[in-house]
């Protein structure tokens, strides 16, 4: 079996109590999740987590720190995720900007909110990186190192 793990990023953007969602189309349906995406060929983490932030809200974002490194396998089809989940404060919004195709839009909802909708959760990993990020899990940037 050829295995390998997905590596994608996410990002957790604050403001006031509110977070910065993404509804989605996903199997037939539409999800919320974190902005998130895959790692590109020869991008480094913060890039991928700035141009999926933008490509998913239409935010320039700054990340500021990571949150975590989760691994996820999605029981829907068996492939195994590492996300690392950043935060990053919210620079400026582009509100005519063309969204990724598949992105129904962005919305800022507070804990509550999305524990209400639990049944429109992408994963699991939404409300993980939320309360890890509540409970102050917030580690430098540098903890993140340039390829060689």
């Amino acid at each position: 079996m050829d295995w390998k793990p997905h590596i994608t990023v996410a990002t957790i953007v604050e403001d006031n109590g509110r977070f910065l969602m993404v509804e989605e189309h996903k199997g037939g349906r539409v999800v919320l999740n974190q902005p998130a995406g895959h790692l590109d060929p020869d991008e480094t983490l913060i890039d991928a987590v700035v141009r999926e932030t933008l490509e998913e809200t239409g935010w320039d974002v700054e990340p500021t720190s990571v949150v975590g490194i989760y691994l996820y396998t999605a029981p829907s089809n068996g492939v195994t995720y590492q996300r690392i989940c950043f935060t990053a404060k919210p620079i400026r919004h582009h509100p005519d900007y063309q969204l990724d195709d598949g992105i129904v839009g962005a919305k800022w909802l507070t804990r509550e909110e999305l524990i209400e909708q639990r049944g429109n959760w992408r994963s699991e990993l939404i409300i993980r990186c939320i309360d890890d990020y509540l409970d102050g899990k917030h580690f430098g940037l540098e903890l993140i190192r340039p390829s060689l």
